[in-house]
Order: structure tokens, then C-alpha cells, then sequence
């Protein structure tokens, strides 16, 4: 699965550095093209003629190449790599990218990058424990602008272990696996709904809710890692992503956000329906400013599309709808109505006496039903977590 896939080896100070030559090794003998970057400390370690002999690429550590001014370019390096991989991944180095400094060419690689991301840890066992390391690994894997996957721990548990560096054969086990997994939704095409929707009352002020649309922006970058082309159909909102197979629509209003699904929709195998959408609107929208004239102010509100109903019935066989439902009461019961009612063949449960899940967090809580009306609970996890769950839940269902 590795075959002409362009692999971006970095290479930190850390005395497990002498993996990464067997790792160089490994990923060519598969038939991926290997360049490798270095640290200026990972040259203490291991030498980088040994690592250009092994890729059969020059190794690049600094910015400049001589003393004529031709530089590398940290830029094109990031966006010629299908996958970077961070192997090891020292402490120092895992802190500086969790809070974006750049000073060396690796790091500016990896801030440029628009690939999947995986990060090998090695460190003391301390050190890994720490809170500040522990803290830096979860910032990097709540980054929506790139896909974060750190290797070392995930690989079983999905907890970070005793601080040695994943064996290079597991590393390549890893990558082969993302890379399967992508083409499970290859050729697939995706509409997502991220957000809020804000329905103006006048120039300045409007009717709106406290999505934020995390929940809906991973979905969206996790059917992009599986291969699907996604449209992302997003109300206001301060996410952003940046993958060549999301094309993000910026929308408003609930109409607005209709008229885009409902266009988008006919040419659809799966569409998710994340976004919190306002189901009234005011009636009239005044031309200038509300002025306070008197002690209250009646606004009259009108129904607005209903987005779900409405593209339930246009669902053809072979399309998939999903759903969320964000309840407080009788969640299940209310959740499988709302399921059956919109023609939905999955409907995502949240439920706001979960702590830590719903609006405004970057963790969730979800429960996943049918219309066989199984039910599978999930435990609080990360969003990007969470989209992963949601995801695979889909493609089981396409496989029915």
C-alpha cells in the first residue's frame, strides 16, 4: 500500500534516532519515495549520509543548501509529502509544534505540511508523563487544520506507553493502515453540515445557538482521510480546515444553508447533518438598527427549512442520511422519533446532561442508533475522536 506514496521521514535529537535508519529502510524496500529532514540535534545522533545512502534522497537539516543563497523549501516540501512522519519525536520538539514555533527546517515543514501527520514519541518515561508533554500530545491531536495520529501508543490502547519509540516495523504497519483505510470511502461523495445558522433580526443583531462546529469539521476531515470528496456546508463559525478533498461553502442563514444542500444533495452517497440549524426566523427583517423606544419589543417568528425532512424526502435507495439529536429528556425515545420522522438511517444522540459533551467543548459523548433501533453508546472522547466512531459506524452501514 506504500508503492510511490511520498514519505516525509523528520528525524529529532533523541537517542532512539538509530531507528530511524532501519525505518528509511523499511519505507523504501515497500516502494515509497523517502526524503528526510533532521534537526540540527539529530545529527549528534545519527549522521545524515547514513540517512541519504538509505532514501537515495539528499538529507536536509538546514535552510540554506551553500553559501550561493539556494534555500529549501520548507513549502513545497510540505506539500509534495503524502504523509510526514516524526520519528522520534523528542519532547522538545513535540512542545515547539504544539505551539507553532519554528526554528529550524523541520518545524517549518511540518507548518506547512497538508498531509496526515504521525508523530513517534521517544523520551524518558518522566518526561512523557509530565503534564506539559501530556498536554502538548493532546494540543496536537486536536489540530483541525491537519490530521494528527500519533503512532506510539494508539497502536493498541490508544494510550501513550513507557516512553520507548514504536518499532519501526509498527510505524510501517501504521501508515499501511491509513492508507487502506482511505480508500475505504474512495470515489464517495460526501455532504456535510457544520455550525450554527444566524437568522438576522436587523443590520446588527440576529437569532443564533452556540454551535461551533468542531463536531461537524472533523466529520467532514475524517471522510476526507477515508477518501470521499466532501462538500462542507458551514454556518459562521472560527474553524477552518485545509484538505484538498474538502471544498467548504460558507453559508449564514438557514436558507442560505438550504438552498446549498438542496442543490448539493441529488449527487450525494452520504450526507451528515451536524450543523445546528435555527428552526425559526424573524418574519420581517428591519432595514436599520432597532432603536430602544420601549420597555419590550415583540419579534414575530416564522418557521424556518426543515433541512433534514426536507432532503428525507429525496433520499433515493443507496444514499445515507445521518443525523444528530441534542436532547435533554426521554433522549433515546425522542432521539429514534426524530430518526424515523426525517428519513434518517443513522441518528447521533447527544445528550446536554453529559458533562463535557454538546456545544462549546472539544470533547463528546455520543450514542449511535438505527432504524432497527440498535443502539451503541460511545464514552466521552475527543471530537476528532468521536468522528472517527461516527465514520466507521457510516461505512458499516453502506456495507449492509
Amino acid at each position: 500500500m506504500l508503492r510511490d506514496k511520498k514519505i516525509l521521514l523528520g528525524v529529532t535529537g533523541s537517542i532512539a534516532a538509530y531507528k530511524s535508519a532501519v525505518l528509511t529502510r523499511l519505507l523504501v524496500k515497500t516502494g515509497a519515495v523517502v526524503k528526510v529532514v533532521m534537526t540540527p540535534a539529530a545529527a549528534d545522533f545519527i549522521t545524515p549520509l547514513t540517512l541519504s545512502t538509505l532514501s537515495k534522497n539528499p538529507v536536509l537539516t538546514e535552510f540554506v543548501k551553500d553559501n550561493t543563497g539556494q534555500w529549501n523549501n520548507h513549502v513545497e516540501l510540505g506539500l509534495w509529502a503524502d504523509a510526514m512522519v516524526i520519528a522520534p519525536a523528542s519532547a522538545n520538539t513535540l512542545a515547539k509544534m504544539a505551539n507553532g514555533l519554528c526554528d529550524n527546517l523541520l518545524l517549518a515543514t511540518y507548518l506547512s505540511a497538508r498531509c496526515p501527520v504521525f508523530f513517534a514519541p521517544a523520551m524518558d518515561l518522566d518526561m512523557l508523563q509530565h503534564p506539559s508533554t501530556q498536554n502538548n500530545i493532546q494540543k496536537l491531536k486536536s489540530y483541525s487544520n491537519i490530521l494528527i495520529d500519533a503512532v506510539f501508543g494508539e497502536l493498541a490502547s490508544g494510550l501513550v506507553g513507557n516512553g520507548r519509540m514504536a518499532e519501526p516495523e509498527e510505524i510501517v504497519t501504521a501508515l499501511e493502515n491509513h492508507f487502506t483505510s482511505e480508500q475505504k470511502l474512495s470515489g464517495k461523495k460526501v455532504l456535510v453540515t457544520a455550525g450554527p445558522t444566524y437568522e438576522a433580526i436587523d443590520p446588527v443583531r440576529f437569532i443564533g445557538n452556540h454551535s461551533t462546529g468542531k463536531m461537524g469539521f472533523s466529520i467532514a476531515e475524517e471522510f476526507a482521510r477515508q477518501g470521499a470528496v466532501v462538500n462542507l456546508v458551514t454556518g459562521p463559525t472560527q474553524q477552518h480546515i485545509n484538505h484538498p478533498r474538502v471544498n467548504v461553502i460558507p453559508v449564514t442563514s438557514a436558507e442560505q444553508m438550504y438552498t446549498s444542500c438542496a442543490s448539493l444533495f441529488p449527487s450525494t452517497d452520504i450526507a451528515v447533518l451536524a450543523a445546528a440549524v435555527a428552526d425559526y426566523r424573524p418574519v420581517e427583517v428591519a432595514s436599520q438598527k432597532i432603536k430602544k423606544k420601549e420597555a419590550n419589543l415583540t419579534i414575530e417568528l416564522t418557521k424556518t427549512h426543515d433541512i433534514a425532512a426536507s432532503l428525507g424526502k429525496l433520499k433515493h435507495n443507496g444514499q445515507v442520511m445521518v443525523g444528530f439529536a441534542l436532547e435533554t429528556e426521554n433522549e433515546q425515545a425522542n432521539a429514534q422519533t426524530k430518526l424515523e420522522k426525517k428519513n434518517f438511517d443513522l441518528i447521533v444522540l447527544n445528550s446536554l446532561n453529559d458533562k463535557g459533551a454538546g456545544f462549546g467543548h472539544d470533547t463528546n459523548k455520543i450514542t449511535i442508533l438505527d432504524r432497527e433501533q440498535h443502539v451503541k453508546s460511545f464514552e466521552l472522547k475527543n471530537k476528532k475522536e468521536v468522528a472517527k466512531d461516527i465514520v466507521k459506524a457510516i461505512i458499516e452501514k453502506l456495507h449492509d
